[in-house]
């Protein structure tokens, strides 16, 4: 093969000049989609470009930082970039790092709290130890963003909280449950809240006049909502079944309208997994106090066993009369329903879903109480086009009949249509 002749002088120095001449504010996009790995050679290539990687304002180390999972390696290329760093770091993240040494962990926040850091997310895990993080972590006051992952959060006790946070999210970290209380209370313009099996906590209130966003998912015995008017979206998923461990007294009001009391804004709501018997523990009313008026998608795992469950599904669908889309997960235990629930008395003749366009239903068996349940919807929505069901197991004669039996259901909505999904 032919050796390509070699690039004259001029035409190097042309190729230099283009480089050279791409405007700062480009250079800097570019340098944000690079590894910072990569950021930091692009130094070499012209003047113009020396210092920029040392300027970024955003810094994210992850997998790509280092070719091998050596704890040192990662901790050195950390250390190097922030010794040389020349500007402030507005955000800063690190994700899939290896097990590192507290130490490291501890030198990097101290840095971090005195550059104005406004971003900070740290997934990472200490060798042999929960990460306690230390106290020049509670100092950085210019935070509005904030995710941590794997550690102990124990503030000072003269912390105040962060007074521009608006976004909090912590995975498997451990805090008590009134370090938690007054972490919120303390962040005043908080918005989203995310709590993912976080240790300590089975009790615990939420006081956020701004928040908007709430994602929980672990244990919990109760929660409270205090002052949470603007709440607008709502995930919470129980692992544990608490339901058989509260014993309601006589006329006391059920945890169903405690929970949406404070809730009159609200306008997507997921209920999965054991939440749904919290719901329903205590005397459960025919309709909330306070209707909400502008939820308009509801997802919820029932279990169909449970009659208590329907009926406290049902008091929601009565409430709800802005809703336009309806998921349920069907959790069935094998076992009989006691009680039936009577789809034709006065309550539920009032019931009419008169914005319900999609329905999905998900794992059913074919069971009566299923059944009955799809009869009422189909029934009693007018505007309904499309509901979607799909069967917990494929039996060809079982499914069969459940796909002729739903396609008999009388619908009062001319345009509706069943869908059905092939487990």
């Amino acid at each position: 093969m032919e050796r390509e002749p070699p690039k004259s002088r001029s035409k190097v120095s042309m190729e230099l000049d283009r480089i050279s001449n791409i405007p700062s504010e480009v250079i800097n996009k570019i340098l944000l989609y690079l590894p910072i790995k990569e950021a930091v050679r692009t130094s070499v290539l012209s003047s113009k470009w020396r210092n920029k990687s040392a300027m970024l304002s955003h810094l994210l180390f992850d997998d790509r930082c280092t070719s091998d999972q050596n704890p040192t390696t990662f901790a050195g290329i950390v250390d190097h970039v922030l010794l040389g760093h020349i500007s402030p770091i507005y955000r800063f993240r690190i994700t899939h790092s290896p097990p590192l040494v507290g130490g490291d962990i501890d030198r990097w926040i101290l840095h971090l709290s005195r550059n104005s850091i406004k971003e900070l997310l740290l997934n990472i895990k200490c060798s042999g130890h929960l990460y306690k993080m230390p106290s020049c972590l509670f100092s950085c006051q210019d935070l509005i963003y904030l995710v941590l992952y794997d550690c102990l959060l124990q503030p000072p006790s003269k912390f105040q909280g962060f007074r521009s946070l608006k976004t909090c999210r912590l995975f498997n970290v451990t805090l008590d449950q009134d370090v938690l209380e007054n972490l919120i209370v303390c962040c005043p313009l908080l918005e989203r809240l995310t709590l993912w099996h976080c240790d300590a906590l089975t009790r615990f209130k939420i006081d956020a006049p701004n928040l908007k966003f709430l994602h929980f998912k672990g244990m919990l015995e109760d929660v409270s909502l205090v002052n949470t008017l603007k709440l607008a979206e709502v995930h919470i998923s129980l692992i544990v079944n608490v339901a058989n461990d509260q014993r309601p007294t006589a006329g006391s009001c059920s945890n169903l309208v405690n929970f949406f009391v404070h809730l009159p804004h609200i306008r997507c709501l997921h209920v999965t997994n054991y939440f749904s018997k919290y719901l329903a523990v205590g005397v459960l009313p025919g309709n909330l106090p306070q209707p909400c008026l502008y939820l308009n998608f509801f997802s919820i795992h029932l279990s169909f066993n449970d009659l208590k469950e329907i009926l406290t599904v049902l008091c929601l669908l009565r409430s709800f009369p802005a809703l336009q889309e309806l998921e349920i997960w069907a959790q069935n235990e094998y076992k009989a329903v006691v009680g039936e629930v009577n789809y034709g008395s006065d309550d539920n003749q009032n019931c009419q879903l008169t914005k319900l366009r999609i329905v999905k239903i998900t794992g059913i068996f074919g069971l009566k109480a299923e059944l009955d349940f799809i009869r009422f919807l189909l029934s009693s929505s007018p505007v309904l086009e499309k509901m979607t069901v799909k069967p917990a197991a494929a039996n060809n004669f079982e499914v069969k009949m459940l796909l002729q039996k739903l396609l008999q259901f009388k619908r009062v909505s001319a345009n509706a249509e069943i869908f059905y999904l092939d487990p």
